[in-house]
């Protein structure tokens, strides 16, 4: 099983028992921002509540099935009807744009990603295959039966503007955190120091259904199976640990905050090829890359 760093409860950034008494099926992190857990993944609610139609963003797109469980939510947060004014991708892996094309359309709002996620979400190209030798645990496993063909939101899709602003989420700044994929992207707020990861790294052994389920708060890199790039993906896990962040939310496992969250990531970048990085693996010395085209396999 893949390696960890593990991290007190104590640092935990979600109050169960403020989230029960709010009761809209999501799990608030600052007033303003909010995630809501969709079997395997995060999506994040960016938005004061009450925001009302076109008041808020959506980030990433949750897993096949869950779009009325995002709507449901949004509702509940936002007011009924509520649209976003986007939807914000971190990248296009299979279980963050899982409902995309339908809140797409329904929704009718522009989607924005990362020029090198492009093809994976204009229909062009697929992802590489996933490493089912890494890291062990059920999920990594099951990689191979993960879908990697591409969604096609291309009538809707524009790239993030190459000076990091985000056009529908002012005081944010998107940061490019290449490894797992590509085009994957972080989005820093500076005035709170609040981080929405990704899949740069992640709070949960993604591999592991057990861990999964748990949800024991604890430190690790992207999940294995689909990082196709290691030396790419430390890289990213060092600059967002510059950052010194006071809380993080990641694609995958609970949101952190503090002093101990900052001491747990800054020993995985420090640590990142023990920790993070697997012993063997398809990409471990042959590592894919958008420059020379290796990253994008044909469509499916």
């Amino acid at each position: 099983m893949a390696q960890q760093i593990p991290v007190d409860p104590k640092a935990r950034a979600d109050d169960p028992a403020r989230d029960a008494e709010r009761d809209d099926s999501t799990h608030e992190i600052t007033g303003d921002v909010a995630y809501q857990r969709l079997v395997l993944v995060n999506v994040v609610f960016v938005g004061a509540p009450g925001a009302g139609d076109r008041g808020w963003v959506l980030v990433d797109a949750g897993v096949m099935g869950a779009k009325g469980a995002i709507k449901a939510a949004a509702g509940k947060r936002f007011g009924a009807g509520a649209r976003p004014t986007a939807i914000v991708l971190t990248h296009g892996h299979f279980d963050h744009v899982g409902v995309l094309e339908d809140l797409a359309e329904e929704w009718d709002v522009p989607v924005f990603a990362h020029a090198l996620e492009r093809p994976y979400l204009d229909g062009s190209a697929s992802y590489p295959a996933p490493d089912p030798s890494v890291g062990g645990g059920l999920l990594g496993r099951l990689s191979p039966l993960f879908p990697t063909k591409p969604v096609d939101v291309s009538r809707r899709l524009q790239d993030l503007p190459g000076d990091g602003a985000i056009p529908p989420m002012g005081g944010w700044r998107w940061i490019h955190t290449p490894g797992h994929a590509p085009g994957h992207v972080s989005l820093w707020r500076e005035t709170d120091r609040t981080l929405i990861v990704g899949d740069a790294f992640v709070t949960t052994a993604q591999e592991s259904a057990y861990a999964v389920a748990l949800q024991e708060p604890e430190l690790h890199g992207p999940p294995m199976y689909l990082t196709i790039d290691w030396g790419a993906a430390h890289h990213s896990v060092r600059a967002l640990a510059g950052l010194e962040p006071e809380r993080v939310i990641t694609g995958h496992g609970r949101p952190l905050q503090g002093q101990e969250m900052r001491r747990a990531l800054h020993a995985l970048a420090e640590d990142f090829e023990r920790v993070a990085v697997p012993e063997h693996g398809r990409y471990v010395a042959a590592p894919l890359r958008a420059a020379d085209g290796s990253a994008y396999a044909p469509p499916q």
